[in-house]
């Protein structure tokens, strides 16, 4: 059975890192960032939200298509709100695969200082969150991080993941014991 890994966290809490490290366990694993999706899109800048959405659309549309092959899925995201989670759970139900949410966790201030860290990185990405966060109406960073935990808080099912600062080994042991505990995944280790 394929399973479709939502990786949840705040900005900079080590999504990306930890869903390439996770998937680097099955052959074929797909790591579906929807950021990276988005910045496939022209001038996705001038549109933020719509251009959100469609990647949003299009990287369902990939889950749903690499699922059926019977293949893995690791969606690296950070999700304040519960519709794309129902969503992404619906098109593992539909394709016959385990849907395991998790959610890294740390603290508001960690989450701040993190995302504060890698604002002069080059990486794409990095730039695009720089860019929406820099907006004088961006919520911020502290704030979004308790919107998610208090979400989150009303679905039991996450397993919540303490991510170590600096630390990607530590941060990737706490991940796959936290899965193994829940699932019996071992072979991922």
């Amino acid at each position: 059975m394929p399973d479709l890994i939502l990786l949840n966290g705040a900005p900079a809490s080590g999504k990306s890192t930890l869903a390439r490290l996770l998937a680097d366990d099955q052959d074929l694993t797909l790591v579906l960032d929807i950021d990276t999706v988005r910045g496939l899109l022209t001038r996705w800048e001038a549109a933020p939200t719509p251009a959100g959405h469609a990647a949003r659309r299009l990287a369902l549309s990939m889950c749903r298509t690499h699922l059926s092959a019977g293949n893995d899925v690791v969606v690296p995201q950070f999700l304040q709100r519960e519709a794309f989670i129902l969503e992404l759970a619906s098109v593992a139900a539909e394709a016959g695969a385990r849907f395991i949410e998790i959610c890294l966790t740390h603290s508001p201030e960690i989450a701040s200082s993190m995302f504060a860290s890698r604002a002069s990185s080059d990486e794409p990405n990095h730039r695009a969150a720089k860019l929406l966060q820099g907006d004088p109406e961006a919520v911020p960073v502290s704030d979004l991080y308790n919107t998610m935990i208090g979400m989150l808080a009303a679905r039991p099912q996450t397993i919540f993941v303490e991510s170590v600062p600096d630390d990607v080994g530590r941060s990737l042991e706490n991940l796959r014991t936290a899965m193994d505990n829940r699932f019996g995944l071992e072979s991922r280790s």
